[in-house]
């Protein structure tokens, strides 16, 4: 039977990382076999691509970043995601396809046309069952983001405000084009409170 894939969107700062893990505890209590994962990442090719992408010494073009994604994401969904749900696995993903077309489609302007286009081959039919949006205010995201340890504050966390309200604007409109496959969750309530909606919103989407 094939498994599940469950994405995480959102803005900086809106707690994906926190709620991918508690959602992965949760589907494991429940006795599925889950693979919890990320982009830019999840496998040790798409990990070195990350470092180049996320680290902010080395200036980068929006269709660089996009190309650089989709290579990622390509060697992710190939390696990692797609025999997971083969074999029956449901994955449980921090950013997918969503956050590139949000982040250098839309705000990066480089046209979320071309940017779901160069990713048509890094991901062919492997899109996910459902899309949790994690929406929070831009001033409350882009703080916490900038709150978290150095590691962790990477090239996007520091672009400017006019540029994450770019980035919200193009997940809201995501959300209201696509109702079937998103989930959108209020994130600015508390950690527990949020995770008992994306909960919710598997239970009724996926059950």
């Amino acid at each position: 039977m094939q498994g599940k894939f469950i994405t995480l969107e959102g803005g900086e700062g809106a707690g994906k990382s926190t709620q991918a893990r508690l959602l992965t505890s949760w589907l494991h209590d429940r006795g599925l076999n889950v693979v919890e994962t990320r982009e830019p990442g999840g496998t040790p090719g798409a990990d070195a691509i990350r470092e180049l992408l996320l680290g902010g010494n080395v200036p980068l073009t929006a269709t660089a970043e996009a190309h650089l994604f989709a290579a990622a994401r390509a060697d992710h969904v190939e390696t990692l995601i797609r025999p997971a749900l083969a074999a029956g696995r449901w994955v449980v993903c921090d950013r997918f396809i969503d956050s590139t077309l949000a982040y250098q489609g839309a705000a990066g302007k480089l046209g979320v046309d071309v940017v779901r286009t160069i990713n048509e081959t890094a991901i062919g039919d492997t899109m996910p069952d459902l899309t949790i949006l994690l929406r929070t205010d831009v001033d409350t995201g882009t703080r916490r983001a900038l709150a978290r340890d150095g590691d962790e504050t990477d090239r996007f966390s520091m672009r400017d405000v006019e540029f994450h309200k770019m980035v919200a604007k193009a997940f809201d409109s995501f959300a209201a084009d696509d109702p079937d496959r998103f989930a959108v969750v209020d994130a600015e309530q508390g950690i527990e409170t949020v995770a008992k909606a994306i909960r919710t919103a598997v239970e009724t989407r996926l059950s």
